[in-house]
């Protein structure tokens, strides 16, 4: 094994037991993430005005929760936990201009949750390569980030979709989402408890 090898090693092991250590903020955000697509199904002749101000409190929870992971994660330094901290401050800052600016276009709208999805949906992707040799199960949170890039590319795709196929379709991203958060904390948990 090469130093690098080790430097990498001894990264990802930092993030997992960082993940581990707080397995409860991503239990957290899936919750958040199944609550706010229930509400999607359950409100389907929403507004584009209440859709804008459901999504930027949903950002704002997952942005919140995701840099507050960075922030007191334990183990390791700074760097395991960069990416969490672009995608908090990501989500932060998406739900601010929702609330900011609620009269915001559809198509604008579209646009803006869409490149907010596929940013997310590639940082989900590095930080599950990082812990694919710590742990199994790293694939839920591969998994969250191809369907979140895949949910932009769609809304990208068909910016014509009506407003209730949209909610529909971020409904569905939220609680497939929170499920694999659920079970990617879950197992996080497990780790934990082992270690």
């Amino acid at each position: 094994m090469t130093i690098g090898d080790r430097a990498s090693h001894l990264g990802n092991a930092s993030l997992l037991r960082a993940m581990a250590d707080n397995w409860w903020l991503l239990l957290l955000r899936g919750i958040a993430a199944i609550l706010f697509g229930v509400l999607a199904f359950v409100w389907p002749g929403i507004t584009l005005i209440t859709l804008t101000f459901m999504w930027g409190a949903y950002a704002l929870v997952d942005g919140a929760v995701s840099l507050w992971a960075a922030i007191v994660g334990k183990g390791g330094g700074l760097a395991p936990r960069w990416w969490l901290a672009v995608v908090g401050v990501a989500g932060i800052l998406a739900g601010l201009v929702a609330f900011l600016s609620p009269g915001i276009t559809a198509l604008v709208l579209l646009t803006f949750i869409a490149g907010w999805a596929i940013v997310i949906g590639v940082f989900e992707i590095v930080g599950a390569v990082r812990l694919r040799k710590e742990i199994e199960g790293e694939w839920l949170l591969a998994l969250s980030g191809v369907l979140a890039i895949l949910f932009g590319v769609a809304l990208i795709a068909v910016p014509g979709a009506g407003l209730l196929s949209l909610v529909w379709l971020i409904g569905a991203f939220a609680i497939v989402a929170g499920v694999s958060y659920i079970g990617l904390a879950l197992r996080l948990k497990k780790h934990r408890d082992a270690g």
